[in-house]
């Protein structure tokens, strides 16, 4: 036999959970939906290998760069378009190079196995803030 006192309490229960969960993706979707507001086109893609920057090449000129790191490894970054992406790698998992074409800032694509990390940087990223203490 049903207790009809506890039935009142679960559906509160789970009409509760069901708010705090459409509280927690309205949330995440409008922070989404902000941050995606302060993306601009990139100017050029930074290079580092081991988080140090090797290279730096504008988005405005198309190019094939191949890019060589210790132990053998091989990367090949395509700029075409305006965006950037890895046409080749040989490292085991070759996930940079299934990963889609970067052109906004800050969008990155990275290749663990090789410690090389592609950047798409804009002007304003290299601009100094102009503080005085």
């Amino acid at each position: 036999m049903t207790n009809r006192a506890e039935t009142p309490k679960k559906h509160t229960k789970h009409r509760n959970d069901l708010i705090l969960v459409v509280a927690i993706l309205l949330l995440a979707a409008f922070a989404f939906g902000v941050w995606q507001l302060f993306l601009t086109e990139g100017d050029a893609v930074a290079v580092l290998v081991d988080g140090v920057e090797i290279a730096r090449y504008p988005l405005s000129v198309d190019r094939e760069v191949p890019i060589e790191t210790e132990g053998g490894g091989f990367n090949l970054l395509v700029i075409r378009d305006g965006r950037a992406y890895m046409r080749e790698a040989n490292c085991p998992d070759g996930i940079c190079a299934r990963h889609n074409a970067v052109s906004l800032s800050s969008q990155t694509i990275v290749c663990l196995p090789h410690k090389l990390v592609i950047r798409v940087i804009a002007e304003e990223d290299d601009r100094t803030p102009d503080v005085t203490v």
